[in-house]
């Protein structure tokens, strides 16, 4: 470690946070006796807190962000670059970064040619929920108003995204959240609601079973991650992305995948639905789009969905009248433009595949060697291993003894996830999403480490 954190002594810094902050998804009560985490540097896939413990992050910062890793100057000189150059000017106008990074954001992305700036996942989504009832009101004399979601996805923390949350516990205590959002089963085979042949088929079909019930003349989007985070890292089974696609185009709804977590490369392709030869309406996207190093965030969608919002100029409410101070702000785009760069010249979508197999493959392993693993499943660099007290009822582990298993591997300086605050009796599943610059030996020290822990939480 250099720098700051092995020259000075942090105590005023960690006595301020005591003091004074507020953290993300935490307890305080802890803090009153505990010091809270002050992460101060990091260099690829490496950090270091305050006390100087080096640690390994197999969650890219906490939340499937840090793609391309910690510590890359081209990218950190980009932004001060621009920010001399021109750091700011509100949406209505474009610059350079931008207009830059929409085009070869679309280059990826065959089928889109639009791109709507804003500041987190959050927004992003939210941004499509806006465009949808727009559309509903100006196209189809309000009806088609209604957006279906999918139990255990997640599409941000706003009031209105936590109605689409198929994770109760995020939205619990709330209430009362924005109406016209209605949720469609899951599609995790391992826990699975029918005893069929094709599970991803049947999980589809209920999908139009719920269209039927609410009417189809009534349902505007259906909105899905292409594979699911933080509900506990699902990934569709076979048949179930080409019938969703088949329902969409039947009942003329329009398609939404929420790439917030998968974006960018996390699944070995630049965009998860590519997986799956989907062809969406709208992509959302954040976390990888500029892997942390500026706020972007960006609502990709098709020129037929443009047109909607230009079809009468003499209206003064027939365009999308919406704003997003910081959206676009030149420092995400710049920042964009070189973390995908990084992506293409370094081979990395190359490297997610190849790591990620061996994610699996170190996982199955300790499937065999451990009881407490029920279930190992994963795409590229984003897999789950999910514990269970029963293998043969698939009970599951309770969530105090998962996080028994994090806090021991992160003693032994390796930082992983479990889901939280999701699902009632069902946070148990460990959550992996190490840099795209991942090793062979950085996979294997991962592993290795949850291997110990599973030893010492469970014997």
């Amino acid at each position: 470690m250099e720098g700051l954190a092995q020259a000075n002594d942090l105590s005023e810094v960690i006595e301020a946070d005591r003091a004074h902050m507020w953290h993300h998804l935490s307890q305080h009560k802890q803090y009153e006796t505990v010091d809270p985490r002050i992460i101060v540097e990091g260099k690829g896939m490496r950090v270091w807190d305050a006390a100087g413990k080096e640690h390994l992050d197999a969650v890219s910062g906490g939340v499937w962000t840090v793609n391309v890793g910690y510590g890359r100057e081209s990218i950190a000189n980009a932004v001060r670059d621009q920010l001399i150059k021109m750091n700011y000017f509100a949406h209505s106008a474009g610059s350079i970064p931008a207009s830059r990074f929409s085009k070869r954001l679309i280059e990826k992305m065959p089928g889109l040619s639009r791109v709507y700036y804003s500041n987190s996942g959050s927004e992003a989504n939210e941004k499509v929920f806006k465009m949808v009832r727009q559309i509903s009101h100006r196209h189809h004399g309000g009806k088609k108003g209604k957006i279906l979601f999918r139990e255990r996805d997640y599409h941000g923390t706003t009031i209105t995204a936590l109605a689409t949350s198929g994770q109760p516990q995020r939205a619990e205590q709330y209430g009362p959240l924005t109406p016209g959002f209605v949720m469609v089963p899951h599609c995790l085979e391992y826990r699975k609601q029918w005893d069929v042949e094709n599970y991803g088929l049947r999980a589809a079909d209920a999908i139009e079973e719920v269209i039927l019930r609410e009417g189809p003349d009534t349902i505007g989007a259906l909105c899905l991650e292409p594979v699911t985070a933080g509900g506990g890292v699902i990934v569709p089974p076979a048949g179930y992305w080409e019938r969703v696609q088949e329902i969409c185009r039947k009942y003329d709804i329009l398609l939404h995948i929420d790439e917030v977590v998968c974006g960018l490369g996390r699944t070995g392709t630049w965009f998860g639905y590519q997986n799956f030869g989907v062809k969406p309406d709208f992509v959302t996207m954040a976390k990888g789009v500029a892997s942390g190093y500026a706020a972007i965030s960006c609502t990709v969608t098709t020129e037929a969905v443009f047109d909607m919002f230009k079809d009468d100029p003499a209206d003064p409410m027939s365009y999308f009248r919406d704003i997003s101070t910081f959206g676009g702000c030149t420092a995400g785009p710049v920042a964009a433009l070189e973390n995908m760069r990084i992506i293409e010249d370094e081979g990395l979508l190359e490297n997610t595949l190849k790591m990620g197999a061996r994610v699996i493959e170190n996982l199955s392993a300790l499937q065999e060697k451990h009881a407490v693993i029920g279930d190992v499943r994963g795409k590229g660099l984003f897999c789950g291993a999910e514990l269970v007290a029963d293998r043969a009822t698939k009970e599951p582990m309770d969530e105090k003894r998962v996080a028994a298993v994090v806090a021991d591997v992160m003693a032994q300086g390796v930082i992983i996830g479990m889901t939280n605050r999701s699902l009632p009796g069902f946070n148990n599943t460990l959550c992996l999403s190490p840099a795209l610059v991942a090793t062979p030996d950085d996979i294997d020290q991962i592993t290795d480490a949850i291997d110990r822990a599973l030893t010492r939480v469970f014997g």
